[in-house]
């Protein structure tokens, strides 16, 4: 049992004791004592006083002696007004690092069949182009985050919707047919999704040359240049064929139905290789273009229910002004969809499939309100987590300077940045010699994992609701807060280990109870034990960037008892195990933490 756990029952007990008063572990409040007070553990001691009647100071201490004579918990105990700051005693905290070596996977909680059901969706790409920086963030954000709410108990299921189908994936299907002269992925050794978005920037640039054009001449039959210009956007004939495919596509046209999966198929593939690359994956995937007729149907239903109304343009739409909202538009005059019917198509869909309890989107802030809108009309649409939908809104990461930058120019490629921090980290690990006894196979796989390692943890370092600015140079570091730093730390206890396995030197089952322990030590042994209710944190909260800091800081504190102790070469027995024991339990929780964030740790650096 927790120390934590064991001082809330003496707390009961002595109130019970002390003042014949009943009180729930609800009642009791225990805070890490602050650093400028002797203690580890501080209990507030103001809910008391109307049953014992007496000063802040004088209820303190009688609760605190009561406690130091009745158990085995305290070794001392000081009172600051209305705070009792507690000392545990040395044998707890060795108690408590027993317990915490005896669970491999100390502070998850495992699911069962009966635990919730949580869904969360993140990455959602197009069809037209590759993964850019966004994606990276968003989806190294949604894994993180799923493996965070199920280290909390949860069932999850992890999915992804593809934009698939609309105006810009006819364009880069219209242009390949027009400028393709049949390349394939194979035939130009480009990956599809590259491919693809190549020939959607073609568009652009054969559409943008028609529109100079015809406004020219508009300008020249006398129309003012903005005039000119709207027009000439409208009648370009690129866009007017691009519309006229995408009508086809609507009617079901075997033809460009079928390019349309083809080309969809190269796109696919390209899109699994950079989701390899960045460790992430999914349950289930749905497809805009599977979505969007569920959506309308859902939405014609509403209708006849007289959920929503329909305008004298034919157009439907929902009255939100009760809520506080406007009305919103959820099929055109047309009968076309917009991305709101699409979204309750998918959430219809994905809650035939599953028995969703919780229903988590990853998406960016700037769809704060559609998701506000999404929750009132699932709501309204009979959806039991409608209400209930969390929007995990992040912020824009950017880059500070024009490193990385993709073939588009502005925006930066995935795949770009991920092949840029593995040969960062290759060169970085390389100039300070610590690949000099590896072969060229391990030294690759070191690269891969510090540089992805230093990617991820960069990016989920930060509180995901702000905005942040990415920089490749600093997040390569074996120094600061960073996730090479980590792994360096993470490495060096795992060669202390085999070190000692090579001694015979063993991790025991229990350690010697009688063992003297440093302040630090204890620190460190409190620090470890904190990781449970860290997760627990992350997972209420929707915060991966908690575990993140939280195993910073862990490895930040390890790193000054390595400096300030010795391990192996102690020849205190007792110490040298203890210190043994709590090398490898940290080791172990900071695997465990970086691993919920989705970030390999090495065994050698």
């Amino acid at each position: 049992m927790k120390i934590e756990q064991q001082l809330n029952n003496a707390v009961i007990e002595a109130v019970k004791a002390l003042y014949g008063q009943d009180i729930t572990p609800e009642q009791v409040t225990l805070q890490k004592t602050k650093k400028e007070f002797e203690g580890h553990l501080t209990l507030v001691v103001f809910p008391f006083l109307r049953m014992s009647h007496k000063k802040p100071e004088d209820t303190a201490t009688e609760i605190g002696q009561w406690i130091q004579n009745h158990t085995e918990l305290i070794a001392s105990f000081n009172v600051v007004k209305g705070f009792l700051n507690l000392v545990i005693a040395p044998a707890q905290w060795v108690a408590l690092l027993d317990d915490i070596n005896a669970n491999s996977n100390y502070g998850i909680t495992k699911p069962n069949a009966d635990s919730p059901l949580v869904m969360i969706e993140y990455s959602s790409p197009n069809t037209n182009k590759p993964l850019h920086l966004g994606h990276v963030r968003n989806n190294l954000l949604g894994w993180a985050l799923a493996n965070v709410v199920e280290a909390n108990g949860n069932r999850v299921v992890k999915t992804n919707i593809v934009n698939d189908r609309g105006i810009h994936i006819c364009k880069s299907m219209l242009a390949w047919l027009k400028y393709g002269n049949g390349e394939t992925p194979e035939t130009s050794g480009k990956k599809g999704d590259h491919l693809i978005g190549d020939y959607y920037v073609a568009f652009d640039k054969h559409y943008r040359a028609e529109v100079k054009e015809l406004q020219a001449q508009y300008e020249a039959e006398g129309l003012g240049a903005d005039e000119a210009k709207e027009k000439a956007e409208k009648e370009a004939p690129l866009i007017k064929e691009a519309h006229a495919m995408l009508v086809k596509w609507e009617a079901g046209d075997p033809e460009v139905r079928a390019l349309w999966r083809k080309m969809n198929e190269w796109v696919y593939a390209g899109f699994d290789e950079t989701y390899k690359a960045l460790g992430v994956g999914f349950d289930k995937i749905y497809y805009e273009s599977d979505t969007y007729l569920v959506g309308k149907q859902a939405v014609e239903e509403g209708l006849k229910k007289g959920l929503f109304f329909r305008k004298e343009d034919g157009s439907v739409w929902a009255d939100l002004t009760k809520d506080g909202l406007d009305e919103k538009l959820l099929l055109r005059a047309d009968g076309t969809s917009v991305y709101m019917t699409q979204d309750i198509g998918t959430a219809k869909l994905r809650f035939q499939d599953f028995p969703i309890d919780k229903m988590i989107y990853v998406v960016g802030n700037e769809q704060n309100y559609h998701f506000q809108v999404l929750s009132i009309l699932l709501d309204r649409l009979g959806f039991e987590w409608g209400k209930s939908l969390v929007h995990f809104s992040y912020g824009m990461v950017e880059l500070p300077n024009g490193k990385m930058k993709s073939r588009e120019g502005t925006v930066v490629d995935a795949d770009d940045l991920v092949a840029g921090m593995i040969s960062q980290a290759r060169q970085t690990v390389d100039e300070a010699g610590k690949f000099d006894d590896m072969t060229e196979e391990e030294k690759d796989e070191v690269a891969r994992i510090v540089g992805m390692g230093a990617l991820k943890y960069f990016l989920l370092k930060v509180d995901a609701r702000k905005n942040m600015l990415f920089n490749p140079e600093e997040s390569i570091d074996f120094n600061g807060n960073t996730g090479p730093f980590i792994q360096y730390t993470y490495a060096r206890i795992r060669s202390i280990l085999r070190k000692a396995a090579d001694a015979g030197i063993k991790v025991p089952a229990q350690l010697p109870a009688d063992v003297e322990l440093s302040t630090k030590e204890e620190e460190i042994v409190q620090h470890i034990a904190d990781f449970a209710a860290v997760v627990r944190q992350a997972g209420t909260e929707y915060q991966p960037a908690a575990v993140a800091n939280y195993c910073y800081d862990l490895v930040k504190e390890y790193n000054q008892f390595y400096h300030d102790f010795s391990i192996l070469r102690e020849e205190d027995k007792k110490k040298q195990t203890f210190r043994l024991t709590l090398s490898a339990n940290v080791a172990k929780v900071i695997r465990l933490g970086m691993g919920l964030l989705g970030i390999e740790m090495p065994e050698r650096m």
